[in-house]
């Protein structure tokens, strides 16, 4: 180690970015080491290059602010995703163009900072020889090898508080409310969120839907003097035997945006039952603000944790919280392998035993 090291954020933002930033910058101080941020992905590291030193003035608040200091991209010459899931292989001379800007900035070694996107990328530089290691960062917490991604509380805290507002304009109006939260493949923030915050319907990408089931459950509760009824449904949730409902059609070597899912189904419980309906898309609230005290407390560790792996030329890992500890994983082992939502997990139990329908 020449005592330099260099952080690159990529893909969409979420609460606890610049905690990590934070993080790994303090770790490396106290090590003697310098940090630079690369500005605007990994593509920072090319000509213009763009950089910022990472010293102690550089860090003050980033601890509870949002988003990230460095700015962030999920597309471009470093896009990773194709389309539903798919990767993609980068050129060969990326990586020696990634070589050639770490040397001339000095760098030793590479904080990747990102989800399945970013990580790829971050194998892909490893096994061109490029010292890296990573942080895993999405909202969905669909990244394999980590129980918990720092991000996805923040987005459910959000998520709930949502859920608690719509409870009481639902009441008072005899409303069917119809909450749209982020989840393309994994339906965690919808599942988390809709135990936490009561809801009666939860949808959920893992699990296709019937609008029978939904109208049941809407019934139900109406026989029994509920005359309101709380949905929450992931961005990739399906009706059975259908495709993903997306917002425009899809761009060239970028996954599809999905979104709308909420008022469709809010537009044909209103049709079939009869009962006003209404839809909220939380959309991008779910990204911004800041973090939870466990996303914060999470992202230190992640960030101490990943210099830790640097001192020791461990590369080509991605740190990893078990439960119990942070710790690493081969980012071969946590990348390109979603972690969905079990149909038949202790929470999808928990949610039907406490009546909650989930649609199927």
């Amino acid at each position: 180690m020449n005592g330099k090291i260099g952080i690159v954020t990529g893909g969409g933002d979420c609460p606890g970015l610049n905690a990590v930033i934070r993080a790994v910058a303090k770790a490396a101080a106290m090590r003697g080491w310098e940090t630079l941020g690369i500005i605007g992905g990994y593509e920072g590291l090319l000509e213009p290059r763009q950089f910022r030193l990472l010293d102690y003035n550089a860090l003050s608040g980033l601890l509870v602010r949002g988003g990230t200091i460095l700015g962030t991209a999920n597309r471009g010459k470093f896009s990773a995703k194709t389309g539903h899931g798919e990767g993609r292989q980068l050129p060969k001379e990326l990586f020696e163009a990634t070589r050639e800007g770490m040397d001339a900035l000095g760098l030793s070694a590479l904080v990747s900072i990102g989800g399945d996107g970013s990580l790829s990328i971050a194998l892909q530089m490893h096994e061109h020889g490029i010292p890296i290691v990573g942080v895993p960062k999405t909202i969905d917490n669909d990244l394999d090898g980590t129980l918990m991604t720092f991000g996805f509380d923040s987005a459910v805290a959000c998520a709930t508080d949502a859920l608690d507002r719509l409870h009481t304009t639902a009441e008072s109006h005899n409303r069917v409310m119809v909450l749209e939260v982020m989840g393309r493949y994994a339906g965690w923030i919808a599942l988390y969120a809709g135990v936490a915050g009561g809801a009666d319907v939860i949808l959920i990408p893992e699990i296709p839907f019937a609008y029978d089931s939904i109208c049941a459950k809407i019934h139900e509760r109406e026989a029994k003097g509920k005359k309101f009824t709380l949905v929450v449904a992931a961005e990739g949730a399906r009706e059975k035997n259908h495709g993903f409902v997306t917002a425009g059609a899809q761009e060239a070597n970028r996954e599809a945006r999905l979104g709308g899912i909420g008022a469709v189904v809010t537009a044909e419980l209103e049709k079939r039952t009869g009962k006003e309906a209404r839809c909220c898309v939380l959309g991008h609230l779910q990204r911004g603000g800041s973090p939870t005290t466990f996303d914060r407390v999470l992202c230190s560790m992640f960030g101490a944790v990943a210099v830790e792996l640097i001192a020791a030329d461990d590369f080509g890992k991605m740190v990893a919280f078990t439960g119990q500890q942070v710790g690493s994983v081969l980012i071969a082992d946590a990348v390109g392998r979603l972690k969905t939502v079990s149909p038949e997990g202790s929470l999808t139990r928990t949610a039907r035993a406490l009546g909650i329908s989930l649609g199927d």
